[in-house]
């Protein structure tokens, strides 16, 4: 079972590296108060600049951490947070079960 806790924690390091930056913090902050929003309304609010916000929604989405809506020429990014929360969970359940004595 110790190899099944290694490859969970191995497969859970590109979400903490995602998760780990403040900017990236600020943006899912952002959308949970605010449900969807555009790179230019996280703008905005924010002072990065329009492509670095796009840097970071490009990792928050490939960590599957936010989804995009097309509505006309817009972009909207909304939370989704259900596969991570469910790695975590995983996680979570492996270090109790197999690392707490």
């Amino acid at each position: 079972m110790a190899q099944q806790a290694i490859e969970v924690f191995r497969a859970c390091i590109p979400l903490f590296n995602a998760l780990s930056d403040p900017a990236r913090q600020d943006i899912i902050l952002m959308l949970a108060e605010h449900e969807t929003l555009s790179v230019n309304e996280i703008a905005e609010q924010s002072n990065l600049s329009r492509p670095a916000i796009s840097h970071h929604l490009k990792i928050m989405r490939d960590n599957h951490l936010v989804e995009i809506e097309q509505k006309g020429t817009q972009r909207y990014y909304s939370l989704s947070l259900d596969q991570s929360v469910k790695q975590l969970k995983q996680l979570i359940e492996i270090v109790e079960s197999e690392c707490i004595l």
